[in-house]
């Protein structure tokens, strides 16, 4: 390895983040540095932020505050480097350089330069950069599953959301670029793929000038992997050929996560959504119809500025009648830069804490009745820990997507980053309990 210093990497935020994350590690594995997790032994700390909302800046201020106070050199990557570049490097000394969102691909240039002294800012003003199947990567992930990015960037323009700022606009990989890594990582013995993006039902339309998404489903069909989940499917583009594509390839998942964000038109208006306030309920209705088995998941927006309670009821109603599978929901966090941190009337904290909790209890027993609906069904399961006190093996069923929904929890003989049938024995709000009978793909004996 020669004299070349000790890399740890601080991973934080989203997992469109923590691909940006196993790249950085791909190429400085490749340039020959080694890459420890202990912090405490690295030279360097690279510390991959997010800026997405006020909760997620204050646990990258609070690493890169506890990691100052260790005197450790820090290399600030991500969101929060894209978007507080100045302040960053006036406010810490120990900051060496800061890399923006579309420029993580010259890491191994900017620990280069740090060493000969340089205070390294390599931010590029519009992103414009997205990794392909040829860049090195080294997965963060547990062995059976991989994130895959199709796309980067943002053309749409929330009020709230400010990652078009800091990620710069749409940019898709080709059908054949997605089609080899997902190749790569099959070889690898992946047993399930998640296509991420900003919004992955525009898939396509900056490049080939309309949507693709059906196409690359189906191009993803013919590769040997068992599951392929989607993540940020906006209702406006699940298309019939989209929803045809996904009913007709066997491994693409019947998993929609729609980001609905709320239901009532005036406020979607006011988070310039206006299209979706015509369509929430037709879609949705359509979906059921055509797929009665999907899961559904949704993320949502309480305490917008001058959301009334009637606007409020809009939205309890309507979460109570479409009983969604797994539902996530989020207090509004003015983000300075968006049209929305501008916007008069705003919610005290309090009330929009009490919007959110009174969502949830609202969610949990449709969720429990969910959970209880699959008691008694034999399901494939993906094992992916082991608990070796208890002899138990915890993984997730289809209808669970990592870290955003429920887990399984299973006895009997599992293949660890196998796909093994599981009878279902119990449940509860959020995770399901069962009884391994039988494998159905490889994975690690465990």
């Amino acid at each position: 390895m020669g004299n070349k210093p000790t890399i740890a990497l601080s991973h934080l935020g989203c997992e469109k983040n923590r691909i940006d994350t196993e790249h950085m590690l791909g190429l400085l594995a490749r340039a020959g540095y080694q890459v420890d997790s202990n912090e405490e032994l690295a030279d360097y700390v690279i510390v991959n932020t997010c800026s997405f909302i006020e909760a997620a800046r204050a646990e990258s201020v609070r690493t890169l505050v506890e990691l100052a106070e260790a005197n450790k050199k820090i290399v600030v990557t991500g969101c929060m480097a894209q978007h507080f570049q100045a302040e960053l490097l006036a406010e810490l000394p120990e900051a060496v350089a800061v890399v923006g969102t579309g420029d993580y691909n010259k890491i191994v240039d900017v620990i280069q330069r740090v060493e000969t002294g340089e205070r390294v800012q390599e931010i590029s003003a519009e992103p414009t950069y997205i990794a392909d199947e040829t860049t090195p990567r080294y997965r963060t992930t547990t062995e059976g599953v991989a994130y895959l990015r199709i796309a980067e960037g943002c053309d749409y323009r929330c009020a709230f959301c400010i990652i078009p700022h800091l990620r710069g606009p749409m940019r898709s990989r080709p059908i054949e670029s997605i089609v080899a890594e997902a190749q790569q990582l099959a070889a690898e013995g992946v047993q399930e793929i998640i296509l991420i993006s900003q919004i992955t039902t525009a898939y396509g339309i900056d490049i080939y000038g309309e949507p693709k998404l059906a196409e690359l489903l189906r191009a993803l069909g013919k590769v040997e992997i068992p599951w392929i989940r989607m993540h940020y499917a906006y209702p406006t583009g699940l298309t019939a050929p989209v929803i045809a594509a996904i009913k007709e390839t066997a491994n693409v998942l019947p998993y929609l996560d729609l980001p609905l964000q709320h239901s009532h038109p005036e406020i979607l208006r006011a988070m310039n959504r206006p299209w979706q306030g015509r369509v929430n309920d037709e879609i949705i209705d359509k979906l059921k119809t055509a797929m009665p088995g999907a899961v559904l998941r949704t993320t949502l927006i309480v305490g917008f500025p001058g959301e009334r309670s009637s606007h409020f009821a809009h939205l309890y109603e309507f979460v109570q009648r479409h009983e969604f599978d797994h539902v996530g929901v989020f207090t509004f966090s003015p983000e300075e830069g968006t049209p929305a941190y501008n916007l008069p009337d705003r919610l005290p904290e309090a009330v929009k804490e009490e919007r959110r909790e009174l969502l949830m209890a609202l969610q949990q027993p449709i969720s429990l009745k969910k959970n209880q609906g699959e008691v008694g069904k034999v399901v494939d399961v993906l094992v992916e820990q082991e608990n070796p006190a208890t002899g138990e093996y915890i993984g997730r069923s289809a209808r669970f997507s990592p870290e955003v929904d429920g887990l399984v929890y299973v006895r009997g003989q599992a293949r660890l980053s196998g796909i093994c049938s599981v009878k279902i024995t119990a449940a509860d709000v959020y995770d399901l309990y069962g009884q391994i009978v039988g494998h159905s793909s490889a994975g690690q004996d465990g």
